[in-house]
């Protein structure tokens, strides 16, 4: 009896003493599952979790500026959509309208072909041998007339041009200050293209005092022209020989016997 209780605690003291690495229930290794109760946490799991979160929200980061950059390209294009909120082209048409108007309230001799070639036919042309000596008196009047005339229409249309000037330069300011101004490409455009429509107004402005003096000085020069051409018709008339004194029987004293 004694034997047998020597022998078994023998076998139990030898089953204690093998290695660790002959046992057939082994350590857990770092990674193992563990938990309290019904709760197991696993740290890979967890740690891919938070990969895939941080990768969630990176692309919901870049999505927000995606839709940022689209909405801010929106609101450019609509900046340069927007038109400019002025317009000085029924100024600028005033403007040519009122020059035209003097241009075309010329006297006498207009601004027409026909009209100045049949003058120069007929009043600057060369004097008529047959034309008596009032009606060169009267040539040289309508000319002297419409010499006149030229010259009131060149001053009338220059005081026109001055009457623009200061409509111009309140334009002008207004354009250059809308065009610094603009919010976008389509109002600097739209500034931009009205300057160049008032430097033409201007340029017509310019063209139609030049037109007026030309017209003035041409027929102040047809004038003189004709004038000279007249004079030597005049002096021809002069020194022309006429009858002349011709001798005839006189009686002065009446005597008798």
């Amino acid at each position: 009896m004694t034997f047998r209780r020597t022998r078994a605690a023998l076998i139990a003291a030898s089953v204690l003493s093998l290695p660790a690495a002959l046992s057939p229930l082994t350590a857990p290794p770092a990674y193992a599952l563990f938990g309290f109760g019904d709760i197991v946490y696993d740290p890979t799991n967890h740690a891919e979790n938070i990969i895939q979160a941080a990768r969630a929200l990176e692309q919901i980061n870049n999505q927000i500026a995606s839709l940022q950059n689209e909405a801010q390209m929106l609101i450019n294009q609509a900046r340069n959509l927007a038109s400019l909120p002025y317009s000085a082209l029924q100024e600028l048409q005033q403007s040519v309208q009122r020059t035209q108007q003097l241009l075309g309230e010329a006297q006498r001799i207009a601004f027409d072909v026909q009209q100045i070639d049949q003058a120069f036919q007929t009043t600057y042309g060369d004097a008529q041998l047959s034309a008596s000596d009032q009606d060169l008196i009267a040539g040289a009047r309508e000319r002297w007339e419409n010499t006149v005339a030229g010259l009131q229409d060149a001053m009338r249309v220059q005081a026109g041009v001055i009457g623009n000037i200061d409509t111009n330069r309140t334009q002008m300011s207004e354009l250059v200050g809308r065009s610094q101004g603009a919010r976008g490409a389509l109002q600097a455009t739209q500034a931009g293209n009205q300057l160049l429509a008032l430097q033409g107004q201007q340029l017509a402005d310019l063209t139609a005092v030049v037109a007026a003096n030309g017209r003035a000085q041409a027929l102040a020069d047809a004038e003189r022209a004709a004038a000279a051409e007249q004079g030597r018709e005049q002096r021809r008339r002069f020194l022309e020989p006429g009858s002349g004194y011709q001798p005839g029987n006189a009686q002065m004293f009446y005597g008798g016997n």
